[in-house]
Order: structure tokens, then sequence, then C-alpha cells
């Protein structure tokens, strides 16, 4: 039988901490924490954790953010495409947003620059910006969703990722595809995002070169994520079945994070 220890919990507040529980919790989950009462007590009743101190609750939280990747990765549907737009829905200006300021993005030299590639891969070898842009291309319009609270439609070209990774004979029943970039950011993205056919190595944005601010000189624009999952600055990927966490992820993030 479950058992539910004291409730009190030092330096937390137990309304907030339950408010913010609900959030990470799917729809069916969340209903039926608020009809009993959206209260830590409910909380345990869905989870089977004691919640005790600062510790527990984290832990607690960690366990529903687990939850909540595991169902939202059960129902995607990587057949379902992300709503696309014209060109009349563009955001102008489109905005720039990471966790520093557009003084401090990396400036990357793309005569110089490679993409690594590496794990699960048959073919390892460096792509050079020049034999991207050789690739055949596809444009997206399409809305980016951040976790703040704000969106913007662009328009971004490039190839897709599951063109690329048939081209270097990947191993599409591995379970993550991570990336590295050039600011110290890294992030996974589970395979069946990578091969929706929306994934995209962008090169372009509108009619140009995919400029600095947008994560030059390529980004992993995923329509089926929030912005936090769509990597810039890209300097190397990695097929592999071993989760290795991301920026956002290890501060508690959830990891699927779809839009």
């Amino acid at each position: 039988m479950l058992r539910i220890k004291s409730l009190l919990i030092p330096g937390v507040d137990k309304k907030l901490l339950a408010r913010d529980a609900a959030k990470l919790m799917p729809d069916v989950s969340r209903r039926r924490f608020i009809a009993g009462g959206a209260s830590l007590g409910a909380l345990t009743l869905l989870t089977g954790c004691d919640v005790v101190d600062s510790s527990s609750a984290e832990t607690l939280l960690a366990k529903i953010s687990k939850f909540n990747d595991s169902v939202q990765a059960a129902i995607f549907d990587p057949n379902t495409l992300a709503p696309t737009y014209s060109e009349k829905d563009i955001t102008k200006p489109f905005p720039f947003n990471a966790f520093y300021t557009l003084d401090e993005a990396p400036t990357v030299d793309g005569d110089a620059w490679k993409l690594e590639v590496s794990g699960l891969v048959d073919n390892k070898k460096s792509w050079t910006l020049e034999e991207l842009n050789k690739l055949p291309q596809v444009t997206q319009i399409t809305r980016h969703i951040c976790v703040e609270g704000w969106s913007a439609i662009g328009q971004w070209s490039g190839t897709p990722l599951r063109d690329f990774l048939k081209l270097i004979g990947a191993d599409t029943k591995a379970k993550y595809v991570w990336f590295r970039c050039a600011d110290d950011y890294y992030s996974p993205i589970d395979m069946p995002t990578a091969l929706h056919p929306q994934t995209q190595i962008t090169l372009r944005f509108g009619n140009e070169v995919l400029p600095r601010a947008y994560g030059y000189p390529i980004k992993i624009r995923i329509p089926t994520k929030l912005g936090f999952k769509n990597p810039k600055y890209v300097v190397s990927m990695e097929v592999t079945n071993d989760y290795k966490g991301g920026y956002w992820e290890d501060q508690g993030y959830n990891s699927f994070s779809g839009s």
C-alpha cells in the first residue's frame, strides 16, 4: 500500500511545486492531478513517491518529466507534419534568441569549418560547407516556438536530415542523434524526430546564406520541437544509443519537448 509521508517541505512553496509539476504532465495525468486536488498529496498518488524535502521534490519532478518524455515519444507520429505558412506570414524581423547576446554569438569561419560525423554510421568522413550545399535542398516556412512563450515564423532551406543520415549510412535503429555546437551548446534528438520529413540541416534563411544570428554555418531546424531543441552553429553530430544529456536538459528541461 502506498505510504505518504509528511508534505511539509522546508524552503519549498508547495503550491508552486504542484503547479510546476502539473505543467510537466501529459493531459490525462494532468486532469487526474487537478481532479485529485492539485496538491502534493495528489502528486504522490500519481507517482508513488514520498515528498519530504527539497531533494525529494526534485527527484519527483524529474520522474514526472521523464514520464512526460516517454508519453510524448509514444504518441509522436513521424508522418504528421507541422503547419506550414506563406511568405506573407513570415515574422519580420525574426528574433534572435540564445542564452547570450548577439554580440556574444560565435563567429565561425565557413571556409575552415567541417561537420564532424561519428558514432553508428558507415561513413565517418567530415563534411565541408561546400559539400553540404551541393546536396538537394528543400524549403519550409514553419513556426519556431520558444519555451519562453513566444513564437515566430521563418523560411528555412536545407537538406532533410533523414536524407543525410541515409547518405552516411547511419543506423536508424539507434536511439539518438546528438549535436555539439560552436558555442558549447549540445543537445540530443530522438531518432524518430531525426527521421521526420521536416527535420532539416538548415543552410539558408529566407533568400540568403544562414545568418550568424540564426546559426551559421548550419543549424538543425525541427518544427516539431520547441526552439531549444533546434541547435545552432553545429560542429558535430553523433548517432548513438547513449543518452548524453543536453545544455538545457541537464538543467531540468524535458528532453523530448515536442511543440
